[in-house]
């Protein structure tokens, strides 16, 4: 029997071709990446479309770069906060991939790399906000500053109300589509999730360890229990 250090070992060692999946938003994407330099990517903005395509998108992948399933080293999935039902489709396609190749699985916190793309963007020392959605009357929030070309958290993430998430704002450039929709400004820069590349990148850069077969372990990070409300008879 394989202990677990050896597992962590082996995935510090050798998770390249990895696969990543995104859809913690409106945006269905997925990555083989091989290298920063070396990678393919493909991505459908579609709402509702993440059943249907992300299998689609991932075998085109794979003939792009010439490889199988079997070829990939390891999987690494966007894994929240975001939308239930993204979150669900991309962990279960992830943990069927990965249990198929035999190859570990990593969650990657959607926030974080969302932030770690931005960082290449961005000067440093810049701080942004970076918040979805959770409902009609809250967000999911946090904070980043950019530091030593990666980031640091300002503000951990949390939920916000409707009303507190404005007055966090206070001039600070803000990611995401709680912006857009709560305080109703079409031209706020609405960057909602990091494309697949970039979860790929922190999976490199930051997942370390955290590689693991122990799949059935992994969930989404919801933050707020999803909560099925009964509509009202009239």
């Amino acid at each position: 029997m394989i202990q677990s250090e050896d597992l962590n070992l082996k995935s510090m060692i050798n998770i390249i071709p990895l696969l990543a999946i995104e859809t913690s938003e409106e945006i269905c994407s997925a990555a083989i990446y091989f290298s920063d330099e070396k990678f393919y990517t493909s991505s459908i903005n579609l709402k509702h479309s993440h059943s249907e395509k992300l299998f689609e998108i991932i075998e085109v992948l794979f003939n792009l770069a010439g490889i199988n399933r079997n070829e990939i080293s390891a999987i690494a999935v966007s894994g929240g906060p975001g939308s239930f039902t993204g979150l669900r489709i991309g962990m279960a396609a992830a943990k069927g991939i990965a249990t198929g190749t035999g190859v570990p699985l990593l969650v990657v916190p959607t926030f974080e790399a969302l932030a770690f793309q931005l960082s290449f963007q961005m000067a440093e020392g810049s701080e942004f906000i970076i918040a979805n959605k959770v409902n009609r009357s809250e967000v999911y929030y946090a904070r980043f500053q950019i530091k030593s070309n990666s980031f640091i958290f300002a503000d951990d993430l949390k939920i916000l109300t409707n009303e507190d998430f404005i007055k966090k704002i206070n001039g600070i450039k803000t990611f995401g589509n709680a912006y857009k929709y709560i305080v109703n400004n079409e031209n706020n820069i609405t960057a909602n999730s990091p494309t697949a590349e970039y979860i790929a990148r922190w999976a490199v850069k930051f997942g370390g360890n955290k590689f693991s077969y122990d799949y059935d372990y992994f969930e989404p990070v919801y933050i707020k229990n999803f909560v099925v409300k009964k509509r009202s008879k009239k």
